[in-house]
C-alpha cells in the first residue's frame, strides 16, 4: 500500500514537472479560471507551482552533472 502511494506521488510530480516544461517552452498552461471551485483552483495552482519547483530543481541538478552539457 505504501509503495503504491509513493508511486502515485512520484507520477504526480512527473506530470506537474512536464506541465511546467510545456509552460516554459510554449507558454501554454491549463486554464484554471474554468475550475468553478475556488479551493480546487488554489490546490491546482499549488500543484502546478510545485511542478515549476521540481522542473527548476531538475535543471540545476542536470546542469551541475558531468553527464550533461548545455547545447544552444
Amino acid at each position: 500500500m505504501f509503495g503504491k502511494l509513493v508511486h502515485l506521488g512520484f507520477d504526480a510530480i512527473l506530470i506537474s514537472a512536464f506541465l511546467a516544461g510545456v509552460k516554459r517552452t510554449t507558454g501554454l498552461t491549463p486554464k484554471l479560471s474554468q475550475v468553478p471551485n475556488k479551493d480546487v483552483r488554489q490546490l491546482l495552482r499549488s500543484y502546478l507551482e510545485f511542478g515549476e519547483y521540481a522542473f527548476d530543481f531538475a535543471v540545476v541538478f542536470f546542469g551541475r552533472s558531468a553527464s550533461f552539457e548545455r547545447v544552444r
